[in-house]
């Protein structure tokens, strides 16, 4: 079965590589998507893929990378869009 969720992350998430920490994760677990930082200083990520992969990916995110802070992850039910690969978005 299939999940796709838009995860909006605040703390300390830019500068700390959480979009290298994301992306690596997500080409082990396959799942498809894109992380972006966002100009308000969250970092934004969607996944899909199946159900128990994009789950490790939120619990792997509301923990982040070594010298992340995490204050908040927001996670939104998405409509699957069957996304080829994983990227990293600049804005």
């Amino acid at each position: 079965m299939k999940k796709s969720v838009r995860l909006y992350i605040n703390g300390t998430v830019q500068g700390v590589f959480f979009r290298a920490f994301v992306k690596e994760n997500a080409e082990r677990y396959n799942v498809k998507g894109f992380v972006r930082n966002l100009e308000d200083g969250r970092l934004e990520v969607f996944l899909e893929g199946n159900v128990e992969d994009v789950n490790k990916m939120i619990e792997l995110c509301k923990k982040g990378p070594k010298h992340s802070q995490i204050r908040d992850v927001e996670v939104n039910p998405e409509r699957f869009q069957d996304f080829k690969t994983f990227k990293v978005l600049h804005i």
